[in-house]
């Protein structure tokens, strides 16, 4: 299931964990696992400007997936 895409910033990410957060435009958090992210690197920049899908995820919530610079 998904809500579509959107854009936003990355607000927080730890490698050493591998779990993120991503900031859309309205101000709404969306967690996302460093599997997550489009290009394979599985590390992403804080402030980076990212595109995204809202998805729901394995754990029960809405999560950003397929993460794109």
């Amino acid at each position: 299931m998904s809500l579509g895409s959107a854009q936003g910033v990355v607000e927080e990410f730890s490698a050493e964990v591998g779990l993120g957060t991503v900031v859309d435009s309205d101000g709404v958090r969306w967690p996302f696992h460093c599997t997550a992210i489009a290009d394979g690197t599985r590390t992403i920049e804080v402030g980076t400007e990212v595109r995204f899908e809202r998805s729901w995820g394995g754990p029960g919530r809405w999560e950003a997936t397929a993460v794109t610079p």
